[in-house]
This record gives structure tokens, sequence and C-alpha cells, in this order.
């Protein structure tokens, strides 16, 4: 068995797999097990991955996944997912990259600590900008229950610091089924996969480790793109309410899904000229049917404790909601 397995989906990133793929190169180790999951890149990428396969093949064990059409992140880290042996799983995107002996450390980390997973620091990259991103929990090396650093709901916490490349897993969550993406999510697919893990995982720790570059403002990014793909964020969080809701500690957790919910609704609408037009219309819509599904009573307080400004746009949307004459939005298939 591999010691870590390390999954890379990759789609139409020819600029930037070269650096991925190097620094792969600087962490190899013949334990290593390097899946490449090429999502049916339709550039050049596929090219750079074949080339990539005989050069990681010298110092990893490496496999090529072929997607024979686009699937999205979700289903790439899932195709990588059901290939990967090793004992320990780790994530990377194709447009990002690692410092040198980062995944070393990380296995050291993991060997050592004993939990289910351990998270971590990282740099975020805008052009030749580096900037620190700090894991929201505060304290580092130290095995905890994951469930309860999913509180407090009104402060950032681990279920908000989501990117799947920020950690490593034991397979015995894989085994589980609980490393597993919601088949098919097109953005945000990473907010229900890291509440479902701080639910179902029973130890886990921080890292004072940053070895990851993630790349920001890539244009082909969907974070950049105003299309309807965004709007699958209103799936992902509806599953995240959906499935806290039938938890044992509901009561406690279920507000924080839902802060957050609203928090990200809020973020959309204020940036809604980005979108296309016929697709901010769909996200008015959408938005204003995924305010009317939730615990009422409960959205009444969360939204009390809200800032002035987010709060006062979630409460006139919610207005529209109820208001008798606008009739019930319906949400967009």
């Amino acid at each position: 068995m591999p010691k870590l397995s390390v999954i890379v989906p990759f789609y139409n990133v020819q600029q930037y797999a070269p650096d991925t793929l190097r620094s792969l190169r600087l962490n190899a180790r013949p334990e290593y097990e390097f899946l490449l999951v090429d999502d049916c890149s339709k550039d050049e990428t596929p090219t750079l991955l074949q080339q990539a396969v005989e050069d990681l093949s010298e110092v990893a064990e490496v496999r090529l996944l072929r997607h024979e059409k686009n699937g999205g992140l979700a289903t790439a880290r899932n195709t990588g997912l059901d290939a990967a042996t090793g004992e320990y799983l780790t994530f990377l995107d194709g447009d990002d990259w690692l410092a040198r002996d980062h995944l070393p450390s990380l296995v050291a980390a993991m060997e050592d600590l004993g939990c289910d997973f351990v998270r971590f620091d990282h740099v975020q990259t805008t052009g030749r900008a580096r900037t620190l991103i700090r894991h929201p929990h505060g304290r580092r090396g130290e095995v905890m229950n994951p469930r309860e650093a999913i509180l407090p709901a009104d402060r950032s916490t681990s279920v908000d610091y989501a990117y799947a490349w920020a950690g490593a897993y034991h397979r015995r969550l894989l085994d589980r089924g609980v490393l597993h993406f919601t088949d098919g999510l097109r953005t945000a697919e990473d907010r229900p996969w890291i509440w479902q893990l701080h639910r179902e995982a029973e130890s886990f720790a921080v890292l004072n480790l940053h070895g990851v570059f993630y790349r920001r403002g890539v244009a082909s990014s969907l974070t950049q793109i105003g299309d309807v793909r965004q709007l699958d964020f209103i799936k992902a969080f509806d599953e995240v309410v959906e499935e806290t809701a039938r938890d044992r500690d509901a009561d406690r957790l279920l507000p924080k899904a839902l802060r957050t919910y609203c928090a990200i609704i809020a973020h959309h609408l204020a940036e809604i000229e980005k979108f296309e037009p016929a697709v901010a219309r769909q996200l008015r819509v959408m938005s204003a049917a995924a305010i009317k599904r939730m615990p009422q009573d409960l959205l009444t307080d969360v939204l009390d404790t809200m800032d002035l400004r987010r709060a006062a746009a979630l409460r006139r949307l919610r207005r529209k909601v109820t208001s008798p004459k606008n009739g019930t939005p319906k949400a967009a298939a």
C-alpha cells in the first residue's frame, strides 16, 4: 500500500499545469501515489499530463485517469478517490502548486498525531503577491474533536475554511464513505464535504504548515465567471442544511449552517452585476426560494445576529417571498 495518495484534477490549465507537475516531482517519494485526473481538457493539458506520467514514474507511482466528458471538480476528485490506494490521502488543484518537501512534512505529521485528518494554512497567490491564509482554529498540533470545531455560529470556524487541498485524510475515512464529494456540483463542492467531515470524523488537528500555493484570480476559475454554474452554491448549502438538520446535534449546529448560507447568499447578491442578466434573475429567484425553505424562526434569530447591511438585504428578499402580491418564487431546475 502506498503511504500517500495525491489526487490532482486538471481541466484546461495548460498555462499552470507545468508548475503543478514540477512541484509534485519536488515532493515525490517511491511510496507516494500521484493520481492525475484529466477532466476532458480541450487544450494542451492532456499532452502535458502524458509527458508528466513518464517523468514522475521515475520517482513515484503515478496514474493518469481520463474523463470522456467534463464532470467538474467534485466528480474529478471522486474519480481519484475511487482509484486511490494510499494509507493517507490529500488533494491538489491543477492550477496550484506545492512547496518543496511539503508532502513529506504532511505525512510525518499524520503519523505523529494519529488522528483522522489534519488541516493546515496555505499561501494565496495573486500575480506576484503572496498572502498567508491561516486556518481559523487557533490551537495547533493538538488532537481535537472536529464536531466541536464547527462552532461558534457567529465566528469563522473550521467549516468556513473548506478547501479540500488544505489537509490530509486517513484512509479509514474513505472506507467509511466520508471523503467523497457530491457528484456534479460545479461550485461550493467543498462545503457539504467539509461539514460532513467535521460531523462524521472522530479526531483532527491543525498544523503550522503552509506548503500549498493557491492561485487566486485565474480567469477560467468559476469564482471569476458569472455564469449559471455559480448557482450550484444553492444546491451545496441546501445539502448542508438538510444533513445538519438530521444530525443529533441539530439544535446546536443548524444556526451555524443557516448563518453561513445566508452570508453566501448576501455575498452573491452584492456582486450580482458580474452575472449575465438571465443568471442574475435566476439568482434572485433561487435565493428567495432558499430563504423560504429555511426554518423561519431560526432564520429570524440568525438575521438578528448578522451585520446590518447583509441582514437588510436578506430581509428585503424575505419580505418579497412572503408578500401575497408577489406570489411564491419557484426555484430553477
